[in-house]
């Protein structure tokens, strides 16, 4: 599997190539043109998908060791190719576009596909918990889970990380719900994030900061020093950086299981979650970059959308402009600065700021819909209010209070 990285990481850099060769030889390098004549030369063949896929049989031919590689493994590599040159070129419906694809350097492709699993021409076949894979052979796995019954399997993603090879399987899941109708929320919140508290919500509970990096750091620390006394590219090196990798591994997978089971019990609890769209990449150059990485503020609002899609319930995004100023109960503009955690107003409103943003999430997200939602704080709540915490230690589906 290793010796198939290899080759496809070779394979991805030389059709690379070709496609930013063709790009070169086919824009003009002068910016005017001779009264006369002017010669171009011969205009290449333009090199897409479809061509450079019918070139792998030469691809074969050439080099033998090609021949030991599953065909659709390499139109995949091919494909994922094609993905990243057009999201560099033409850009998405919002106006944007990615990044120049880059040369891979050693160890960057780690993964290869199998579009089919379980069927008649398939270089899959998952048979209880073995896995037989084309040209490779027969594999025993760990299910981490039953596959459900009536999913269907429709491709499989082998991939390599620091503690060993992991296989993905993407189903087909043909039992998602409908979302639910607007006449039928019965209960809706905004949730406002922040680094001294996760996130809040507008009926004032509030999900504690794992840092899960920042408490790991002491250790990485010791490991990443311990990794530069190395000899770099010596059997040593390749240990202690592995052991490297395998701590950051452990700290994604804890914020990843946070993730979830704090999308889990917002989902179960509220039919409609409003939540702000906020400018992460541009937050993340401040010198808060370290804290708001650890925190990983998007893959949470994705991990939100998607158990709310599974659940059948609604998640909607607004401008954040203005919720952390405006006071949720009159409407009013009270300046403050970041150091300030407390909203006070010449109402006589007086409550947690991330609250109060929250409160305002929930009012802007739900104008003209028809739904029961909270019309704002006033005079007549207590001075002084303190948010209550919500504890997720449980298993993914649960939550404490």
């Amino acid at each position: 599997m290793e010796t198939w990285g290899e080759l496809l990481r070779r394979h991805y850099n030389y059709a690379l190539g070709q496609r930013l060769d063709w790009l070169n030889r086919t824009r003009s390098q002068i910016d005017r043109c001779s009264l006369i004549s002017e010669p171009i030369g011969e205009v290449p063949q333009k090199v897409d998908y479809y061509t450079q896929a019918s070139d792998l049989k030469q691809t074969k031919e050439l080099f033998p060791e090609y021949k030991n590689i599953y065909a659709d493994c390499q139109q995949q590599n091919l494909v994922r190719l094609d993905k990243a040159w057009k999201q560099w070129l033409m850009s998405d419906k919002n106006g944007k576009r990615g990044g120049r694809p880059r040369f891979k350097k050693r160890g960057d492709i780690c993964s290869f596909t199998f579009p089919r699993v379980n069927c008649a021409k398939a270089g899959a076949h998952l048979v209880r918990n073995i896995l037989k894979l084309s040209k490779i052979g027969e594999i025993e796995v760990i299910l981490h889970r039953p596959i459900p019954d009536g999913f269907e399997i429709k491709q499989a993603t082998i991939l390599k990380k620091a503690d060993g090879w992991y296989v993905s399987f993407s189903l087909l899941d043909k039992t998602v719900p409908e979302p639910i109708p607007v006449d039928e929320i019965k209960t809706a919140t905004g949730i406002d994030v922040g680094l001294e508290k996760f996130l809040t919500t507008a009926d004032g509970q509030s999900v504690e900061v794992p840092q899960y990096y920042r408490k790991a750091q002491s250790v990485l620390v010791r490991q990443q020093r311990k990794l530069a006394r190395k000899t770099k590219g010596s059997k040593n090196y390749q240990k202690q950086s592995n052991k490297v990798a395998k701590l950051h591994l452990h700290v994604a997978r804890q914020r990843k299981e946070f993730h979830y089971q704090v999308a889990h019990w917002l989902v179960k609890s509220y039919d409609l979650i409003v939540f702000e769209n906020l400018n992460i990449k541009g937050l993340a150059r401040t010198r808060l970059a370290k804290s708001i990485l650890d925190v990983a503020w998007g893959a949470f609002l994705q991990t939100m959308q998607a158990v709310a899609v599974r659940r059948g319930k609604h998640c909607l995004g607004v401008d954040p402009r203005g919720t952390s100023i405006n006071c949720s109960g009159c409407g009013a503009r009270v300046e403050k600065t970041l150091a300030v955690r407390v909203h006070s107003c010449s109402c006589g409103l007086t409550i947690d700021r991330d609250w109060n943003s929250a409160v305002n999430l929930l009012k802007h997200g739900s104008v003209g819909l028809p739904i029961p939602v909270c019309g704002g704080l006033d005079i007549s709540q207590p001075v002084k209010q303190k948010v209550s915490f919500v504890n997720l230690r449980c298993s993914r589906y649960t939550a404490c209070s």
